[in-house]
């Protein structure tokens, strides 16, 4: 059992995913927000039940799931329907990771959060010892996306705009990775991230924030 649970986040094309499965491969478990996403609102779920009740069935697909397509085009433009549908699946997934986390075998377990400082940051899991954000400058950011999804300067910049800014990012952290560097170099920051971790999972005996 996992008491110790770490939060990581960071902006689009930061290198969330990078981080964490590094740590995975030091043995850490990793439980995913956007898994968990998907999960709340699955086939058969009481979270799609809730979404169809609220928005109709004209936002599921002909097999029974939700139409996530559909369903982005009704919340894209419309900002009280989108908080509206971040209340039904946020608080599925956020009790969802905490009891993937504290099943987790290990001193400690990692939440893989992307939208943590846009969901109410700490405040909203208070079951977090401590916040991990994954920082890159914007322009890295941009010349990533560009790169790796194929959009252009504009649209990329419209996808980072989306999101926290950066600044309201760092102020809910307690570490920092700040990944604009080569990969041998995030792998030494991970390494010394996981000791401390561990030392620190291991001095506060299992336990969490409340």
């Amino acid at each position: 059992m996992s008491g110790y649970i770490i939060g990581v986040t960071g902006g689009v094309a930061s290198g969330k995913s990078t981080v964490t499965r590094r740590f995975e491969v030091l043995g850490v478990a990793v439980a995913d927000a956007d898994l968990a996403a998907r999960e709340a609102v699955a086939a058969g779920s009481d979270g799609l039940a809730e979404v169809v009740r609220v928005f109709g069935r004209e936002v599921l697909a002909d097999d029974g799931n939700l139409d996530r397509a559909a369903m982005r085009r009704r919340v894209f433009a419309d900002a009280a329907a989108r908080a509206e549908l971040e209340s039904i699946i946020h608080p599925r997934v956020r009790t969802r990771l905490h009891a993937l986390c504290a099943a987790a075998g290990g001193p400690y377990a990692i939440a893989a959060i992307p939208l943590l400082a846009e969901g109410g940051g700490r405040a909203a899991y208070p079951w977090l010892a401590r916040i991990l954000v994954v920082d890159v400058p914007e322009a890295v950011q941009r010349e990533r996306l560009m790169r790796r999804d194929g959009v252009d300067a504009a649209l990329a910049g419209s996808m980072i705009a989306a999101q926290a800014t950066r600044a309201q990012r760092l102020a809910v952290a307690d570490d920092v990775i700040v990944n604009d560097g080569p990969l041998d170099a995030l792998d030494a920051h991970v390494r010394a991230l996981d000791g401390r971790y561990r030392a620190l999972a291991v001095a506060d005996d299992g336990g969490t924030r409340d």
